[in-house]
């Protein structure tokens, strides 16, 4: 009986299913239980469950099966890329193969004659020997093991090359291959930014996900090709490859799975050639509404609030990588209609939002945000966003198109959000203009939040809570074990810590007296302030973060 015929007598899939399967099989060519899992009538664990059972062959979850170099080192590299199948272990001189294709008989062949061994399969899905080829082997290591043995390819060296030699060897089709893997590889991780790194025994590849950066496995042989790749990213990136002296920032704009992705290019000259980072602007990963970004009831409610005056300056505070500018424009989507005209003044323009009309800085011909500001002011808008008031002429011109009936809404850099009065006063502004203007101030931080497939309950041990924190009867602590989808960090996604100042008549008066920063805090807590750190606790007691994030974050 064949595959097809026993998930329908199991009742996984209708008639009419498989014949629709049958149409694909006819015109993509594919196989009949390949057709299925395509029009996701079946899912692949399914298909190979059924599998296992009609041919005998054990199906194994790769996660728990430890794999030893010396296994890996048994089969070549380059098989294992292009036949998709990986050895798990050696069983009395037969070595143990895991493959989603039992029906490859070549594959076995093959690796039976380049290694001399007996192979025995067992069924693994696809996505898991992906993920141990690329933990194992490296990513884009077949491309790798393309370019070291294409003798028409040029390795250049480390010195005198050519800017004409550099440029085709750039174009060439294997490197242009490998670049485009990398940024496939950020993409499905998730990573925010992309680093590449030489040093002087090889060329290190590092993603940041969810705020910590992780070292991807990439052959040693990569070290050969660096100049082409950071050549071919300086193509893309419009950048001249020739100046290996001078730092140089570019740009690069792909498309992937149907969606368009910024990439901001920085190459900087080091010791043992040219460092990269790419910083990675997935719209559709960053721009969320203000109930996606995690705030408690009370603060979002009183933040929607804020955001719909027709006048005033509200900040956003935190250090670098803190959220800022997700966070103003998630409040610019929620404010933006027909009936208003929205101004920013950005640098860069990081993410285009429809209905917005957006201005980048550019410092060099003397287009800083204060002059831009200015400018704007004079096309009529109701709301102004400014990408960050870093001096005092940014601020003056803040201040004076607030007290012009304009919505001013911008990022400062301080550590809690009373700071943020205090810090326009250090800027040399007069304190009844920050009193009069200023009507709220939200500091915030990214906490990574616990993996949703691996997150278990669990009980704290005596000490280890801090003080600060009380549970009460109800709450459930959780903690992500690791698991293939977070990478085995317990956590998986970002969510933010909310700190909400509003100005009243007693914080007014604070800033008019100049007092400090502290003695706004006890005032705003009258006013019902509630702390990052206190927020933070809100989340670990939902069991959506940990208290050690929010310890790290919020100290």
């Amino acid at each position: 009986m064949s595959i097809a015929e026993l998930l329908l007598e199991k009742g996984l899939i209708t008639p009419e299913q498989l014949a629709e399967a049958v149409d694909l099989r006819r015109t993509d060519g594919i196989r009949l239980d390949r057709a299925l899992v395509k029009l996701g009538y079946v899912s692949e664990e399914v298909l190979l469950k059924v599998m296992s059972d009609q041919l005998a062959i054990p199906m194994v979850d790769l996660a728990d099966e430890p794999i030893d170099t010396a296994t890996l080192a048994v089969m070549p590299a380059k098989l294992a890329y292009r036949k998709h199948v990986v050895p798990v272990k050696q069983d009395n001189g037969s070595l143990i193969v895991a493959t989603a294709d039992p029906f490859d008989l070549y594959a076995f062949d093959e690796i039976r004659m380049m290694t001399g061994r007996e192979v025995k399969p067992v069924l693994a899905t696809e996505d898991q020997i992906t993920q141990v080829i690329k933990q194992h082997y490296g990513v884009a290591g077949d491309t790798i093991e393309e370019m070291a043995g294409d003798d028409e390819l040029q390795v250049i060296g480390d010195t005198g090359e050519q800017s004409d030699d550099l440029l085709e060897m750039a174009q060439e089709a294997s490197v242009i291959k490998l670049v485009n893997e990398i940024f496939l590889e950020a993409l499905n991780e998730r990573a925010s930014d992309i680093h590449i790194e030489p040093y002087e025994t090889g060329l290190s590849i590092r993603y940041r996900i969810d705020g910590v950066l992780h070292e991807t496995t990439v052959p040693p042989q990569i070290r050969r090709f660096q100049n082409a790749i950071i050549s071919r990213i300086k193509i893309l990136a419009n950048l001249n490859i020739a100046e290996k002296r001078l730092p140089q920032d570019g740009r690069i704009k792909i498309k992937a799975g149907g969606r368009e992705v910024d990439i901001r290019v920085s190459v900087i000259p080091m010791l043992f050639g040219e460092g990269v980072v790419m910083r990675v602007l997935d719209k559709a990963q960053v721009l969320f509404t203000l109930p996606q970004l995690g705030m408690a009831e009370d603060t979002h409610a009183v933040f929607e609030d804020q955001i719909a005056r027709p006048h005033g300056i509200i900040l956003v505070t935190g250090p670098t990588g803190s959220g800022k500018t997700t966070t103003l424009y998630a409040a610019l989507q929620a404010i933006v209609n027909g009936q208003i005209k929205v101004l920013t003044v950005e640098d860069p323009v990081e993410y285009h939002l429809d209905g917005v009309n957006q201005i980048q800085v550019q410092p060099k011909i003397g287009m800083t945000f204060a002059r831009g500001l200015r400018a704007i002011l004079r096309h009529d808008p109701d709301v102004v966003m400014i990408g960050e008031i870093r001096d005092k002429e940014t601020a003056e011109a803040a201040i004076q198109a607030s007290m012009t009936g304009h919505l001013v809404l911008s990022t400062l850099h301080t550590n809690d959000a009373c700071s943020a009065a205090t810090r326009l006063l250090d800027m040399g502004i007069e304190p009844f203009l920050v009193a009069s203007t200023l009507n709220a101030a939200m500091a915030q931080r990214l906490v990574r939040t616990v993996c949703p497939d691996c997150a278990k309950p669990y009980e704290p041990a005596p000490g280890e809570l801090p003080p600060d924190i009380t549970l009460d009867p109800g709450d459930t602590l959780r903690k992500g074990e690791g698991c293939r989808s977070c990478r085995g960090m317990g956590y998986r996604g970002r969510t933010g810590l909310y700190e909400l100042m509003t100005v009243d008549d007693r914080v007014r008066e604070l800033i008019v007296e100049r007092a400090t920063s502290q003695d706004i805090v006890h005032a705003a807590r009258d006013n019902g302030l509630r702390l990052l750190r206190e927020d933070g606790w809100q989340r670990v007691r939902a069991g959506v973060t940990t208290v050690d994030e929010v310890v790290r974050a919020a100290r």
